[in-house]
Formats: structure tokens, C-alpha cells, sequence
């Protein structure tokens, strides 16, 4: 005769908890909370890091250790891993050996290099919406504008700098090219960590009306004005940061993830 040996309440309850896991390995409570606020995913910690970057709160040369940020994000290093390698492909993390991985500080040539290149992709993309522009995306750009004008009449630094850099993000949103996007994405990133290295600290790189002349062009269909337009903003961004060495910092890791 057979007999069956039924689990005690308590190991079926370890058992469905272990499957939990299994199934959604992001269920863990992050470090210090009781309850069950999630760990962050891979995409969601890229965001959060590259949102640092895009406002300044993680400036060049920011070491970021895999341990202390798998306790931030409240998930292991290997996803961590994947995030930094993920960066470091763009450019935007440099990896040294025995060393660590560090938030990029770009070279003045690498920075010359840099828009240079947006001086080619960027007319191509204003010209293929001019040809293809819709109502809703004049509308977007200009909403998007008036939020510039809010984070500068705030005096938001941080804010003024990532929305001039997502303007340009915008735009190559709009002509439907994920190659384009992912390309604009990574010029854009590496433009902000350029102005928080290089910026003269009496002349903004960014001013306030050149994005809404490059709207205005787009909405009447004056396609090389448009070009013209974009140019001559790339041109004075550059020409106007001071292309000395920069001193790193060293600041609490933690709060420039904006996760204190």
C-alpha cells in the first residue's frame, strides 16, 4: 500500500513564495521598506540614471559602485551590470579596468566630435518633418516649449538643461525612425553631460527663443530656415561653452539618483 505525505501549510507557503519569485523576480521590498514596493527593472533603472545624468545630479566623473546601486534599486549587481553596460555603449559610462565604472566626462575633442555629428543628423530630421509635419506635433513642440519657459522663469537649472536636450529628442521622435531616436537619444545625453563640463559660467549655453523659431519655421513650412535655424543654435551652444579640464566631485550617490 502507498501512502502520501501531505506539506505542511507552512512549506507550501514557502513554496508559492519561491515561485513568486520565480515568476516575477522584481516582487523583493527595496532595502529599509517592510511592504511591497517593488524593485526597479532594468529599463525603469536606466531611466532613473540617465535622468540624473540629463539634469546634472549625476555629473562627470560620478563613480557608480555596482553594489551601492543593487542596494538603491533593491535588486541584485547582475542587473545592475546590465544597466552600466548598457550605458557604457552609450557612451554615457566609462568603464576602467580594476577601477569601476564612472559617469563620462568627454574630451573638448570628443565634445567637438559630438556636434559635430548632430550637425548632420539634425537637418536630415527637420527636413523629413517639415515634409511630413501633422498639427499635433506643432502642437506638442510648443507645449513642450512653454515647459522651458516655466523651468526658466523657476530658474531650474536642471530642468532647463534636460528639456532643451528632450526638444531635440522630440523632433526625432516625430519622423517615426527608432534608429533616429535611439541615435538623437544618445547625442542628447552626451550634449548634457558636455554643458555641465564645459558651460561658461556667465553665458547660458541654452537661450529661450531659438526652439520656438525652429516651431515657427516648421509650422510654415520654411524648411531651410528650419535647418538654418537648427544650425545656428548647435553652432552657439558650442561656441560658447569653455573647453577647460573639469574637476570631478565626488557627492552621495543615493540622492543624485533622487532615490532619498
Amino acid at each position: 500500500m502507498s501512502t502520501s505525505t501531505a506539506a505542511s501549510p507552512r512549506k507550501n507557503a514557502t513554496k508559492a513564495t519561491k515561485a513568486t519569485r520565480q515568476d516575477n523576480p522584481d516582487s523583493s521590498p527595496l532595502p529599509g521598506q517592510v511592504f511591497s514596493t517593488r524593485p526597479m527593472a532594468g529599463d525603469a533603472i536606466y531611466e532613473r540614471i540617465l535622468g540624473a545624468i540629463m539634469e546634472h545630479r549625476l555629473t562627470p566623473g560620478t563613480k557608480l559602485v555596482e553594489e551601492k546601486l543593487a542596494g538603491i534599486f533593491g535588486v541584485n549587481r547582475t542587473r545592475v551590470r546590465e544597466v552600466l553596460a548598457r550605458l557604457a555603449h552609450e557612451g554615457l559610462i566609462a568603464t576602467i579596468p580594476n577601477r569601476g565604472a564612472f559617469v563620462a566626462s568627454p574630451t573638448p575633442e570628443e565634445a567637438r566630435n559630438i556636434f559635430a555629428a548632430r550637425r548632420l543628423v539634425e537637418p536630415a530630421l527637420l527636413r523629413h518633418l517639415c515634409e511630413n509635419t501633422r498639427p499635433e506635433h506643432i502642437a506638442q513642440l510648443r507645449a513642450h516649449v512653454e515647459e522651458e519657459a516655466r523651468a526658466r522663469a523657476s530658474n531650474d537649472r536642471r530642468a532647463i538643461i534636460r528639456l532643451s536636450g528632450e526638444f531635440h529628442i522630440r523632433i526625432a521622435d516625430m519622423v517615426d525612425n527608432p534608429v533616429m531616436s535611439k541615435m538623437m537619444r544618445e547625442l542628447a545625453s552626451l550634449t548634457c553631460l558636455i554643458i555641465v563640463l564645459y558651460d561658461s559660467p556667465t553665458v547660458p549655453a541654452c537661450t529661450h527663443d531659438e526652439h520656438g523659431e525652429i516651431i515657427d519655421a516648421i509650422a510654415e513650412g520654411r524648411t531651410e530656415d528650419a535647418v538654418a535655424t537648427m544650425l545656428e543654435h548647435l553652432h552657439h551652444i558650442e561656441a560658447v561653452l569653455d573647453m577647460s579640464t573639469p574637476q570631478g566631485e565626488d557627492e552621495d550617490l543615493e540622492a543624485m539618483l533622487g532615490m532619498v
